[in-house]
Parts: structure tokens; C-alpha cells; sequence
């Protein structure tokens, strides 16, 4: 079992079991953002997430399921040391690298997207056959970035070191540096953000998936409260089919980061990211209905 003392307990976040024994899945936030470099503040996203979460309700419509009927533990959050980026990231290496060991999922909530490299590197380790689902508007697949190789838009590239590049399938993406676009043995799977929601599914088959979702992928209107927020975006009902069409795969761990809810001082924001983590929990436990 995973210890207690990197962890902050807080409110947990809606539906979550008493103890984390009974659970199938494990969530925990990573507050962290020590290499944004636009807008800081994803390290508030945890926090902000559990607070708003009692406004929903327990039961999705989408998924037909509730909450109260998914066994899924809310550990608080890691206690990562400002300014430690290594140090931040082995913590994170190291929890879900103890919920593996228990035999259950580890899901993040961010903080930047770097947080992903870290809890990747242990999904890899408990699945060798493991492939990504990338929801984002960035590639992140920049082998440095103003000089630094760990970065919130290295982060993709730093994964790709892991392992081979057509085992990431890459959605939503619409900024980037020409040669993100360009080098397609980097990108090997890139689809546009029009394409029915169940080919992804199609694409992952019967393999394990770790699901990676930056909110930036939604459009800035609906998702304002975000670090590098990019125009041209998809509808939250789109993000939200395409996460429940996954609801058949096997799931072996998830994040959810870039949220950063001091810039959206109308919590909406915070409510899009919420309901985007009740509907990973529910489409990730989907087999322990």
C-alpha cells in the first residue's frame, strides 16, 4: 500500500470510498507547476477540483453510472517540495508505482502536464504493452524547451524516449512548433478533432491504455482557467463522448491536468474539470459496475 506520509489529506472528492483497501482505483492530486511558462497556478487544480466536486451529482447520464457505485478512494494530495522538479516527479513515480503494487489504478489529478512522465513511466513498468491516449492542444513533443528538457512542453517527447512513438495516439492537438506538426515519426498518430468518437477505442483494441487528458484541449470559451489556453478548441460534450467511448478499454491509470483556477474567478472552469474527472472515474472502473 501506498504511504500516507507523502500525502496531504483533504475534502475527498465526490464518491469517494472510507478506505482505500476497498477501492479499485486510487486518486490523488499532484500540485505542481514548476516549469509552466506562461500562466502558473495548475499547482491550485487538486485543490479547486474536490471543492467544486460536491455540485455534482453522483450519477452521469452519459455513462448511465454512478459514483456510489464504483469503488474508487481519494488519497488527498502528494506533498511535493516547491522548486523540486526531480524531487516532484519521483514522488509521483513513486505512489502510483505503490498503487500498482496493490493491484489498482492510479489516477492524478494536476497540475501541469509533467506530472504524466512520471506516473507513465510506472504504468509502463506494471504493463509492457501499454499505449497512450494523448488529449491536449499542444504535442508537448519539443525535445527542450527555453533550454530544459523536463517541461510541461517536453513532456510527450520525454514519453516517446520511454517507448515507441506509434504507441501514443495523439487528439485535439492545434499549436505547436512546425516540427511537431512535421515529423510524423514523432507523431505517428495524429487525428483531427472531428473524427467519431469510437475510433479511438478502434485504435487501442484489447491493449492497456493509460489516458492522459490537458484540458487545453477545450476550447477557451468553455475552459478559460488554463495556463497556454488555444483557440479553436472542442465543445466539452465532445471531450466527454470521446472519454465515455473508452468505457470498453482497459484502463490501467489516467491524469487529468492544466487546470489553473485562479483565471477563471467564475469557477466554471473548475466545475469542467470536475465533471471531466467524475466521467475518467466512471469510464475507467467501467468493468467493476
Amino acid at each position: 500500500m501506498f504511504s500516507t506520509a507523502d500525502l496531504i489529506p483533504l475534502r475527498p472528492f465526490l464518491g469517494s470510498v472510507r478506505e482505500a483497501e476497498t477501492a479499485k482505483l486510487i486518486l490523488f492530486g499532484c500540485p505542481f507547476d514548476g516549469t509552466c511558462s506562461y500562466r502558473p497556478g495548475a499547482r491550485f487544480g487538486p485543490a479547486a477540483v474536490r471543492e467544486v466536486s460536491d455540485a455534482l451529482e453522483t450519477y452521469c447520464p452519459v455513462l448511465k453510472a454512478d459514483l456510489e457505485e464504483v469503488p474508487f478512494f481519494d488519497a488527498g494530495d502528494l506533498n511535493m517540495p516547491p522548486g523540486d522538479v526531480r524531487g516532484s516527479l519521483d514522488m509521483a513515480y513513486r505512489m502510483a508505482a505503490a498503487v500498482y503494487s496493490n493491484r489498482q489504478i492510479p489516477a492524478a489529478i494536476g497540475g501541469e502536464h509533467l506530472i504524466s512522465l512520471p506516473l507513465v513511466r510506472a504504468a509502463l513498468e506494471s504493463e509492457p504493452d501499454l499505449v497512450i491516449v494523448h488529449f491536449d492542444a499542444h504535442f508537448d513533443l519539443r525535445n527542450q524547451y527555453l533550454g530544459v528538457e523536463l517541461s510541461h512542453a517536453t513532456v510527450l517527447r520525454r514519453i516517446v524516449d520511454l517507448f515507441k512513438p506509434s504507441r501514443i495516439l495523439h487528439v485535439g492537438q492545434r499549436s505547436g512548433v512546425r516540427e511537431e506538426f512535421t515529423e510524423t515519426e514523432l507523431q505517428a498518430n495524429f487525428y483531427p478533432a472531428t473524427t467519431e468518437p469510437d475510433w479511438i477505442s478502434k485504435w487501442i483494441g484489447d491493449r492497456p491504455v493509460y489516458v492522459t487528458v490537458d484540458l487545453d484541449v477545450l476550447d477557451p470559451s468553455i475552459f478559460p482557467g488554463t495556463g497556454t489556453p488555444e483557440p479553436g478548441g472542442v465543445s466539452f460534450t465532445t471531450l466527454q463522448n470521446w472519454i465515455a467511448g473508452l468505457a470498453t478499454c482497459r484502463w490501467v491509470g489516467w491524469d487529468v491536468v492544466e487546470l489553473s483556477p485562479t483565471y477563471d474567478p467564475t469557477g466554471v472552469s473548475s466545475i469542467v474539470a470536475a465533471k471531466i474527472v467524475r466521467t475518467m472515474v466512471l469510464a475507467s472502473l467501467s468493468g467493476c459496475r
